[in-house]
C-alpha cells in the first residue's frame, strides 16, 4: 500500500510518502513562506527524488482539520486536485489525531494543543495501549475547540501524567504551570509539530478500514466559524436586535 500524505493545517507544511511499513520520503518546513508557495514544490521534489509514478499511489491522505482556515483550504485543494487527476480516493485524517501520533508508544496521556486564537485551542486527549506487538491509539476525547483551562481540568480529573505538543504550547505554557495539577512534560522540537508522515501512517490504517472519500465529497473540518463568518453572524444579531 502506497500513501501520499499532506499536512498544511498549521504553521508547518509537510508532505510524505509511505509504502507499507516504510517511510520513503518526508519533506517538512516551517520558515516564513506560505503553504501556497511550498506545498506543491515539496510534492514535486519528493516525486523527483524517489522517481515516484503518482499513478502507483493508492490514496491521498490529508490533515483534514481543524487548523488554520487558509492552510486547510490549501491542503484540501491540493488533495482534491491530485484525487481528480489520478482518480484516487482521499483519506481524511483528523489533524489533532495526526499530532497525537507523534508520541506513539508513550505511557503518558497525549494532549495536542493548537492555537485556535480567541483564547481557545484545538485539542483532544489520547493514550497508547499495547496490544500484541504494537500500540493502538485510543481516543479518550475527540478533537474539539475549547478554552485551554477546560481541557486542563479534564486532564487533572484523569490523574495521569500528560505530554503536551503543538503550536499552542508556547502560547499557553505559562498558564499550564498555573492550572495543571498532574505531572506533565512538553514534546521535544523534533516531535512537537505536524508531520505528514504521521498523517500517512494513520491514513494507511484508515484506508484499510475503508474510511475514504472521493475528491468531490472531501471538505475540510473547521470545528469553528471563520472570523468573517463570526463577524457576519454578529452583525446580523445586532441588526435583529435593532429591529426588535
Amino acid at each position: 500500500m502506497k500513501i501520499l500524505a499532506l499536512d498544511s493545517s498549521g504553521l508547518v507544511a509537510s508532505a510524505a510518502l509511505v509504502e507499507d511499513d516504510n517511510l520513503i520520503a518526508e519533506y517538512t518546513i516551517q520558515y516564513k513562506k506560505t503553504h501556497s508557495q511550498t506545498l506543491l514544490p515539496m510534492l514535486e521534489e519528493i516525486r523527483d527524488m524517489v522517481e515516484l509514478d503518482l499513478n502507483t499511489v493508492d490514496a491521498i491522505a490529508v490533515a483534514a482539520g481543524p487548523g488554520s482556515f487558509t492552510g486547510l483550504r490549501i491542503g484540501s485543494a491540493t488533495a482534491k486536485g491530485l484525487a481528480f487527476a489520478l482518480n484516487k480516493p482521499i483519506v481524511p485524517v483528523p489533524t489533532v489525531d495526526g499530532l497525537a501520533w507523534q508520541m506513539y508508544g508513550t505511557d503518558a496521556l497525549v494532549c495536542p494543543i493548537m492555537d485556535a486564537r480567541r483564547s481557545q485551542v484545538y485539542t483532544g486527549i489520547y493514550e497508547f495501549l499495547y496490544k500484541e506487538d504494537k500500540y493502538d491509539m485510543n481516543v479518550i476525547v475527540e478533537q474539539y475547540a475549547t478554552a485551554f483551562d477546560e481541557v486542563a481540568e479534564r486532564l487533572n480529573e484523569l490523574e495521569r501524567k500528560v505530554v503536551f505538543l503543538g503550536d499552542g504550547v508556547p502560547v499557553f505554557r505559562e498558564r499550564m504551570a498555573e492550572v495543571m495539577r498532574v505531572p506533565y512534560s512538553l514534546a521535544p522540537a523534533n516531535r512537537n509539530r505536524q508531520s505528514a508522515a504521521c498523517i500517512a501512517v494513520l491514513g494507511s490504517q484508515y484506508y484499510a478500514l475503508g474510511r475514504v472519500e472521493s475528491g468531490a465529497r472531501h471538505a475540510p473540518v473547521y470545528l469553528r466559524l471563520s472570523q468573517a463568518e463570526r463577524e457576519r453572524a454578529e452583525s446580523q444579531d445586532r441588526q435583529t436586535a435593532e429591529v426588535d
